[in-house]
């Protein structure tokens, strides 16, 4: 197979594919910083919530709110205060590097996602440019978007 065949079919996958890295970057995006959660004063859009039970759980329905199950008794041993002072101090050391290791990761995570959204939007672009066969491109475009559509609708 030449060069030029395997270009035309990459474009072809892309121009089917698009949709959905779209989809899932974008929804992806949202769910690092729990945008599609309820937490506090903050309350999502419901288009929000819907989407990101498409992307985790492949419906489009708001999932039911559970209420935190109830804190365990802590269990100490027989020095009791210190030990539990002890730990406690070494988990909030510990919680705090977590912590702060996930917020960098997020955000890397973050600019991995509107990397791959920018990408595929050019990608779309170049497909549908230099293709021969833009009513092919197009149409795998449409397809791409309307079939994991129509799946849920049924």
């Amino acid at each position: 197979m030449r060069l030029a065949g395997v270009r035309q079919y990459h474009s072809y996958l892309g121009a089917f594919i698009a949709p959905s890295v779209l989809f899932f970057a974008v929804t992806g995006a949202l769910q690092l910083f729990s945008l599609h959660e309820a937490h506090g004063d903050y309350r999502p859009p419901a288009l929000i919530e819907k989407l990101s039970a498409v992307h985790k759980d492949q419906r489009f329905a708001i999932k039911a709110r559970r209420h935190a199950p109830p804190a365990e008794a802590a269990h100490r041993g027989e020095d009791g205060q210190a030990d539990a002072d002890h730990e406690h101090d070494h988990a909030a050391s510990s919680s705090k590097r977590a912590t702060a290791r996930g917020l960098v990761l997020k955000w890397l995570f973050l600019a991995i996602s509107i990397s791959l959204i920018i990408s595929t939007c050019l990608g779309v672009w170049m497909a549908i440019t230099s293709s021969r066969r833009k009513v092919v491109v197009w149409a795998l475009l449409i397809l791409g978007a309307a079939l994991p559509v129509l799946i849920l609708a049924v």
